[in-house]
């Protein structure tokens, strides 16, 4: 069955529970699977690696995990308008995926969380799309057909799915951003199931 890759980093938890509500939304459509991966952390000791397999959560994303996808979910918590460093890091890796056109055409979405309602979080889901645009990916967000982006009251942008966490990271998700996540890994999967379809067609 055709996959689609939901990758993030999650510190405290909230992008950890987007992605897997995004997840969900993927999964509603018929001949389509999600598969969730994360990426290592990053350590100011350079002597440090990270252990092989997480101890909780997903596996760690691997390069044939984004040459075996029909599509990406990107997922980072907001830094200061940028995303986080492990999934920066993990995206300069992608050297060999970039010259190798193994995204080109391929649908994408970013999603995102912060601890305050206006910490960047539309600059991070712009600076998650660059990279995949370089990949030669097709960008996708959440139009404004969800009702839920005109009601919310806590995150959502038209950029992709956000969750406003509070100062202490602690705020569940709000039914508004829930549906946003949901509905923006449904639109993805059927994006990239009609663009996987139109190019086995043009193969034929």
């Amino acid at each position: 069955m055709p996959e689609i890759l939901v990758v993030y980093y999650s510190r405290n938890g909230s992008v950890q529970q987007m992605a897997k509500l995004i997840a969900r939304g993927i999964e509603m459509v018929p001949g389509v699977s999600a598969r969730l991966r994360t990426v290592p952390p990053v350590s100011s000791n350079i002597g440090e690696t990270a252990i092989a397999i997480p101890e909780e959560g997903s596996p760690y994303v691997e390069i044939d995990d984004l040459r075996a996808c029909i599509g990406i979910a990107l997922g980072s918590p907001t830094r200061f308008g940028n995303m986080a460093a492990p999934m920066k890091y993990f995206i300069d890796q992608l050297g060999s995926i970039w010259h190798d056109g193994v995204l080109v055409g391929k649908p994408a979405t970013v999603f995102t969380s912060s601890s305050s309602m206006h910490g960047g979080q539309e600059m991070t889901l712009a600076t998650m799309m660059f990279p995949l645009i370089h990949l030669g990916m097709v960008i996708t967000g959440v139009p404004y057909s969800e009702r839920a982006l005109h009601t919310t009251t806590t995150g959502g942008t038209p950029y992709g799915s956000s969750h406003f966490t509070g100062p202490d990271g602690k705020l569940p998700i709000s039914e508004e951003e829930k549906s946003l996540c949901i509905a923006q890994g449904r639109r993805l999967a059927i994006i990239a199931q009609k663009l996987d379809s139109h190019e086995k067609n043009l193969l034929k």
